[in-house]
Order: C-alpha cells, then structure tokens, then sequence
C-alpha cells in the first residue's frame, strides 16, 4: 500500500509541473523572424525600423560578445547606419534550427561597401560573410537575441590583393 501512495504522489507532483514548452514549427520560427532579416537588406531600407518592431517586443535587445547588449532602438540605428555604408546589403536566411522557443538561424550577408568598412580601404570589392543568431521567441516575437558575423572575413576580402 505504501508503494501505491507513493507512487500516486509521484504521479500528482509530474502533474503539477508546469507543461514543457511545445517546439514550434521550422515554419512558424521561420515566420516570426523574416521580418528582421528582411529589414537587414538594403531594398527594405526605408522599410527597416517598422520591419524590426513587427519582429521583436518591445524589451528585445540584441547581443553580442561578452553579453554586451543593445535596445531595439539601438539596434534600429546601427542597422540604418549599415544599409548607408553597403547599398546593395542582401542578408539571407540560409538554415532555422528549433529547439523549444530557441530559434537559430545561419545566415549569409553580401555586399559592396560605399567607403572604408570597418578599417578596410574602399577598392569596390564586395564581400560574403556568414552569420549565426540565436533568438528567443515568446508570443511570436524575438524577445533576445545573440549573434556573430564573420566581419573580419569581410575585411580580409575587401583588403585583398
């Protein structure tokens, strides 16, 4: 009898935490996303700030090395920054990865830079790099990102010989 009841406080207590995350969809992850990357390329520029606040909360802010952090509106600004420095800037989603509302996404950038980039000379090269963001979704949108870009392998193309 004792091993019953214990049991039946097991099976209380399992179902009484809190139910797991469902995972979403490739597709549905892909959706919530778009938008950002969709305002990272230079044909969108007009359209970029509201194209970010479709994507994101309002508290959404975007990291990179070391946890160093940037508010939605920060981000707006630099973004806008770098449609100006490379006009013909294409990002494209490459692969989504989903774990729960983790959602990965490994992307490719591509562009001519207008002047110097990031210390690079302007020559009228262009330049591919590779990203890789990891963004947190709650209700639909991106609530934190983290990311890396391959920026130094862009300069080490525009610097080439």
């Amino acid at each position: 009898m004792k091993h019953v009841l214990a049991a039946g406080a097991l099976v209380a207590t399992i179902l009484a935490l809190p139910a797991a995350r469902a995972e979403m969809s490739v597709e549905a992850a892909r959706d919530s996303v778009a938008p950002f990357y969709k305002a990272l390329n230079a044909e969108f520029a007009k359209d970029s700030p509201d194209l970010i606040r479709q994507a994101t909360a309002s508290e959404w802010v975007s990291c990179r090395g070391n946890d160093v952090c940037n508010s939605r509106d920060e981000v707006i600004a630099g973004v806008g920054a770098r449609l100006k420095s490379v006009p013909d800037l294409t990002w494209q989603i490459k692969e989504v990865l989903v774990s729960g509302n983790q959602v990965t996404v490994r992307g490719e950038a591509t562009g001519t830079p207008s002047g110097e980039f990031f210390g690079a000379a302007h020559t009228g090269k262009s330049f591919k790099v590779m990203s890789i963001d990891v963004h947190t979704i709650e209700g639909g949108k991106m609530v934190r990102s983290y990311h890396i870009e391959d920026w130094m392998g862009a300069v080490r193309q525009l610097s080439a010989n």
